[in-house]
């Protein structure tokens, strides 16, 4: 965190550079600064115009391994709200905040979600569960709402109106998924980043990697998965957009179970993609799920 520290100084200078300047005018909006992309289409679906919203962990980027920039920390610094997942999914936020002197008031997006445990270790994954999401969102309503008491009705409308439609892709989910036979519910990724997703909707997802994408797979860990997978099967693997498919790749071609897509676990895609909104990410998951669930066992 050598960086954090000399952005540090740079940061303190500048502010003090800043006080011999005129007072700006005074905003319209407040600057609000989420810690990765799924979480800043949330905050924008509730805040719409009524704020600038920047994100640190963009588009096809991986939160588990980023490094903050000398830009993050000056966004950090200059924000009046800041957004993060919590439940251990930014470790390096903390830093981040502290080193930059951001004086933002921080918000923890999953407050009041039950966490669940992939071997022992606490799944930061919550958003991918819709039930999960509508709480994200009433989260994010009540901090905007507080930070902002003058539009607090307009923001409340607008998250009732987002809830809404996550509760009908929900039901849609659920119905398109309780459709499927026992035998095609299993399928794997490259991390385990959809714990929450096999909870909500009745499926069972197996990974290499655990829920931090930071540590490779042992040669062991790995072997034994794939004997698991010639034994009893999947109904398909998915690579994923944060991810290298090579690993993913291995175990097709040790198991002769097709690759059915790909799927966008901890970040929204790039502007032209499949998966650019929270909603559309989990659209496209779902068809890509489904897609491959319904098709007969390629083995």
């Amino acid at each position: 965190m050598n960086l954090l520290k000399t952005l540090r100084i740079v940061l303190v200078s500048a502010s003090l550079a800043l006080t011999a300047l005129p007072a700006p005018a005074q905003r319209q909006d407040i600057r609000i600064v989420a810690s990765f992309s799924i979480l800043g289409d949330m905050v924008e679906q509730v805040a719409g115009d009524l704020a600038s919203v920047s994100t640190i962990v963009g588009p096809d980027a991986d939160a588990h391994i980023y490094q903050p920039s000398v830009a993050d920390a000056r966004a950090v610094a200059e924000a009046d709200v800041i957004f993060v997942n919590g439940l251990g999914f930014e470790t390096w936020a903390e830093t981040l905040i502290a080193e930059s002197g951001s004086q933002a008031a921080v918000h923890v997006a999953t407050h009041g979600i039950a966490p669940i445990e992939i071997d022992g270790a606490t799944d930061p994954h919550a958003w991918n569960s819709l039930t999960n999401g509508v709480t994200y969102i009433r989260n994010i309503a009540k901090s905007l709402g507080e930070a902002m008491p003058g539009h607090a009705s307009a923001i409340t409308a607008k998250a009732e109106s987002y809830i809404a439609e996550l509760k009908a892709l929900d039901a849609e989910t659920r119905a398109k998924l309780a459709a499927l036979p026992a035998g095609r519910r299993t399928v794997v990724t490259a991390h385990d980043a959809f714990g929450y997703l096999a909870d909500a909707y009745g499926l069972t997802f197996l990974a290499p990697q655990g829920i931090d994408t930071e540590g490779e797979p042992s040669a062991r860990d790995l072997a034994l998965l794939i004997e698991q997978l010639q034994a009893e099967g999947a109904a398909a693997l998915f690579v994923e957009n944060i991810s290298n498919p090579a690993l993913i790749q291995q175990i097709s071609d040790e198991t002769g179970i097709a690759i059915g897509g790909r799927l966008f676990s901890d970040a929204l895609s790039e502007r032209g993609g499949p998966a650019t909104s929270y909603l559309e990410m989990f659209r496209h998951n779902l068809g890509a799920l489904l897609d491959a669930l319904d098709r007969p066992a390629a083995r």
